[in-house]
């Protein structure tokens, strides 16, 4: 079976190593970097640490409007998959880079595989709710994290190809928190191995395009006083140095530059706390038994809220201090919804037993 996977951001990098080792044991896989994240802190480093084959298409499409960046994308994938003729595409997540990517496999009748399907933030605000949205209503093969992702496909009248797989970032967490431990001195670097931090990021377009938004989430972590390490996504040190917040951040914000995957997990492993809007840095905090304070109104990992483990604050103040403020105790236990750590295994079985459409001939192939 010969098989394109598409990738563009960060999360997409991790979600897509634990799957590129299992299905390169019997399978061609082709891999399409798209560029959504292009800076070499937030894409380079990734492939580098997780042991990513280098991509075989990188097509440099860069930041932009979302309409403008899809359409790219769009453009560009459709012409990879004309030339390559897979007998699969597999997308991942919520970018525009799943969006362009299942839709331009569509457009050629190409089947699409949604590696994490049927999540659902109920916020069409959120660009990646509708990402999320019509990914899966055009995907033939939908792997779910969750039973309620599931539940959420069949609300929609999605039941046919429908998989709970169990979430691929425990695969990658599994597999690369030990080597994060040994390898990272991230926490030395920074001075903290002996003091008690958080770690923040931010980069939500609620968040960062808004300035009143992200003077109150900086203000609000000002006041607690708590060390906050905040590693600065390129986009949202744009914002910070257009709204003047850059030159003014208080003493106990440290920014960094953005992280790799292994001193990410370190950092958060070691965290008293997790400050985010990240849905999958929520997740990861989950998994990692460490409390998160979500600034966020809504969170399609509402697993993650049983027993206050995670807080959505959105960006008031008040609630943003009194949830940094809480003292709630690491997890000890790592019982989770999110599956056995066998999920990249699972998926690539089901690939490998159902039927495809070979492109070239149009004929079925029994596999």
């Amino acid at each position: 079976m010969k098989v394109v996977s598409i990738v563009g951001a960060r999360p997409q990098f991790i979600k897509c190593a634990p799957v590129s080792r299992e299905l390169r044991k019997t399978d061609t896989e082709i891999l399409v970097h798209t560029g959504q994240h292009y800076d070499p802190e937030m894409s380079d480093v990734f492939f580098e640490e997780l042991k990513i084959p280098k991509p075989d298409y990188n097509l440099g499409v860069g930041s932009g409007p979302h309409g403008k960046q899809t359409g790219e994308i769009l453009a560009k994938v459709e012409e990879v998959l004309l030339k390559e003729m897979p007998d699969r595409v597999i997308v991942y997540g919520d970018t525009n880079s799943t969006l362009a990517g299942a839709l331009a496999a569509a457009k050629i009748h190409i089947p699409v595989a949604h590696i994490e399907a049927g999540l659902r933030s109920f916020d069409r605000t959120m660009p990646e709710e509708i990402n999320r949205v019509l990914t899966d209503h055009i995907a033939s093969l939908l792997f779910c994290p969750t039973q309620t992702a599931v539940d959420n496909l069949a609300r929609e009248g999605i039941t046919k190809g429908v998989y709970l797989t169990g979430d691929i970032m425990v695969d990658a967490l599994n597999y690369n928190r030990n080597i994060a431990q040994d390898k990272s001195v991230i926490r030395k670097k920074l001075g903290v191995e002996d003091r008690p931090y958080m770690i923040m990021t931010v980069h939500r377009q609620s968040n960062t395009d808004s300035p009143k938004n992200l003077s109150a989430i900086i203000d609000a972590i000002a006041e607690t006083g708590k060390l906050v390490i905040f590693p600065v996504h390129p986009r949202t040190k744009k914002y910070l140095q257009t709204y003047g917040l850059l030159d003014r951040l208080p003493e106990n914000i440290e920014i960094t530059s953005p992280l790799g995957y292994l001193d990410m997990i370190c950092l958060m492993t070691h965290a008293d706390k997790v400050i985010t809007d990240s849905g999958g840095i929520q997740k990861e905090a989950y998994i990692l038994g460490v409390p998160c304070v979500t600034l966020r109104d809504t969170t399609e990992w509402v697993e993650t809220l049983h027993g206050e483990w995670n807080t959505l604050t959105g960006v008031d103040p008040e609630k943003i201090g009194k949830a940094v403020n809480q003292m709630i105790p690491h997890r000890i236990s790592v019982t989770h919804p999110f599956g056995d750590g066998k999920t990249a295994q699972k998926i690539c079985t089901i690939l490998s037993e159902i039927p495809v459409v070979n492109m070239r001939s149009g004929h079925i192939i029994p596999l």
